[in-house]
């Protein structure tokens, strides 16, 4: 069988996965790809670690420069985390005539537009379906499987880690700090987990995939976004009586002002797919125009299954179908960016307002005065007297559709009267 030759950059987690399949199971992916998957290379920073597994002799190589330069590989997995020197290796890569399998969403996200060009350009391809949501196979299923649809919105957990975190703090009463510990001990998350938690991570992703689905060049950065780091417990308490569960979500949807996006905590209705979707799992809610809602939920970080959706790449890769999409989707190209953002305060939905009020009378007739002067109807109130503190007692009210830039006036001047004090909370509510 004729064989093509594989390297992998980066042995860290994800890349020893990978390598363990390869290994493993070649006759497996031999049978699907048509062509045995060799690993000829793997570069590594130290040549004397345990890897865990036995890894034939001659593979491992400290030398970036020996995979750049082998005629023996035609297909590079470039798992090297962030921005550079991994821009620069891959745009390496791609001269020296390789095609590229990548998991790096944070170097799509910044560099797409020019990675992609210059793949273009050569001849080459770039794989990169385990660079959002894990094993979960969206980019496939949205650039392939859903063709014939026209996206109209598209809602995810997108990072696992803040989902472990948020899943641990609602149903076991954990505290932040916490979970966060605990999350990084199960390797969930980095020693830094700032991009997990602030948000960033999912943006990055949201951003890929909203080119994906909608046509849009989408930089991250311009993409609306809050994390979990600042989320009070109460929010998740009142949010669960009122029937809800608090999830990070990425929203994307088509309107006639143009593509909305943002990132952050949202109320999303218990029992529903995304509210139930638990641990360091993530999930995606894809609405087609032809084939209506469809969902996709699975493990979106971890070794196995991250490297499934590596190896699932090669396949492709080897196959010779990545050339064929890759070539025909034109990618981050000036001819796919169909769709122009809408402005932010545009975006519209109902929101869930906490105030720490004082309590005494008018406070109600106040603060809905103001909503009222900014064209925002109240669905229901709720006042927490079982959670009064030196006086000052939690209201919840929960508002009908508004629009974001409405609903940010109406908190700014309710925040700056004299019976409200520090502290207002304001989530979206997830349709």
């Amino acid at each position: 069988m004729e064989k093509i030759g594989v390297a992998i950059i980066g042995m860290g987690t994800v890349g020893t996965g990978v390598a363990k399949i390869l290994l493993d199971h070649g006759d497996r992916t031999a049978r699907h790809a048509g062509k045995t998957l060799w690993l000829s290379h793997a570069v590594v920073r130290d040549l004397k670690k345990d890897r865990g597994f036995e890894v034939p002799e001659g593979v491992l190589t400290d030398d970036i420069e020996k995979v750049i330069a082998a005629d023996d590989v035609q297909v590079v997995v470039q798992l090297i985390g962030g921005i550079e020197p991994a821009r620069t290796v891959m745009l390496r890569l791609l001269e020296a005539g390789k095609d590229v399998v990548t998991a790096n969403k944070a170097l799509l996200a910044e560099h797409g537009p020019e990675l992609f060009e210059k793949a273009r350009q050569l001849g080459r391809s770039i794989a990169f379906e385990a660079s959002v949501a894990g094993g979960i196979p969206i980019i496939t299923n949205i650039s392939q499987c859903l063709s014939a649809n026209q996206i109209k919105s598209l809602n995810g957990i997108l990072n696992g880690t803040s989902n472990y975190i948020i899943t641990r703090m609602d149903l076991e009463g954990t505290a932040y700090d916490q979970a966060v510990k605990e999350a990084q001990a199960l390797g969930f998350a980095e020693a830094d987990p700032a991009f997990d938690v602030d948000g960033t991570d999912a943006a990055q992703k949201l951003a890929i995939l909203a080119h994906l689905a909608f046509g849009a060049r989408v930089h991250w950065s311009d993409v609306p976004k809050r994390g979990i780091d600042q989320l009070d417990d109460l929010d998740l308490k009142y949010a669960k009586q009122l029937g809800y569960r608090i999830k990070l979500i990425g929203l994307s949807r088509l309107t006639t002002e143009g593509l909305q996006a943002v990132v952050g905590p949202m109320l999303v209705k218990a029992g529903t797919p995304l509210a139930e979707v638990r641990a360091n799992y993530n999930a995606v809610s894809v609405d087609g125009d032809a084939v209506g809602p469809v969902f996709y939920h699975g493990q979106g970080a971890g070794q196995m299954p991250t490297a499934s959706a590596v190896v699932a790449d090669l396949i492709d890769t080897a196959v010779g179908r990545t050339a064929i999409t890759f070539k025909t989707l034109e990618l981050w190209s000036d001819e796919s960016n169909r769709i122009e953002m809408a402005q932010p305060g545009d975006l519209t939905g109902r929101f869930y307002l906490r105030f720490n009020v004082d309590d005494v009378p008018n406070v109600m007739a106040q603060i809905a005065g103001v909503l009222g002067q900014h064209n925002i109807s109240i669905a229901s109130v709720y006042q927490h007297d079982n959670d009064i503190q030196n006086g000052v007692v939690p209201v919840v009210f929960v508002t009908k559709e508004t629009t974001e830039a409405d609903a940010n006036s109406a908190i700014y001047e309710i925040e700056k009267l004299d019976c409200v004090q520090s502290g207002s909370e304001r989530l979206r509510i997830l349709e």
